[in-house]
């Protein structure tokens, strides 16, 4: 058996906005083993929304090869766009349930394209519940923020 098998790569990833839209900011953890790497990043003018798939799409476009990953987000927007509604957007050439275009279709493009290579399990979580990780992103995520924002 190689090394490697059966591992799994878990993402934590939590996105935060100062104002919505407003600065934005969003905490990924990566962990793989006992190996761990955060990833940590700012955008002066966005969305909720947005930092949440940035904080996952930035935490796929760092594994280096295909893998099997397990990615905790507290999104509903996230989890529920990538498990249930992307399948109809695709059918309706990216337009919503009313007829209108996607929101944030490049950033969901995007996700789609990372997601291929790797076997992935998308996994829900209630947000400020006390998720560890979870709770940690938040942090990272708002930090972000601070540490950018000048006032």
């Amino acid at each position: 058996m190689k090394r490697d098998e059966g591992k799994i790569v878990e993402i934590f990833a939590d996105g935060a906005c100062s104002g919505n839209p407003g600065p934005g900011g969003y905490g990924t953890i990566l962990r793989y083993g006992k190996r761990e790497k955060e990833i940590v990043g700012y955008c002066p003018n966005t969305t909720n929304n947005r930092m949440e798939l940035v904080a996952v799409i930035e935490g796929l476009e760092t594994l280096k090869r295909p893998s099997r990953v397990r990615i905790f987000t507290d999104s509903n927007y996230v989890f529920k766009g990538i498990t249930t509604w992307i399948n109809t957007w695709l059918k309706r050439n990216w337009l919503n349930s009313q007829k209108r275009p996607v929101l944030n279709r490049n950033l969901w493009e995007r996700l789609l394209k990372v997601t291929k290579p790797h076997q992935i399990e998308w996994r829900w979580i209630k947000s400020h519940e006390g998720h560890p990780e979870n709770e940690r992103c938040d942090r990272l995520a708002k930090q972000a923020i601070r540490e950018n924002v000048r006032e």
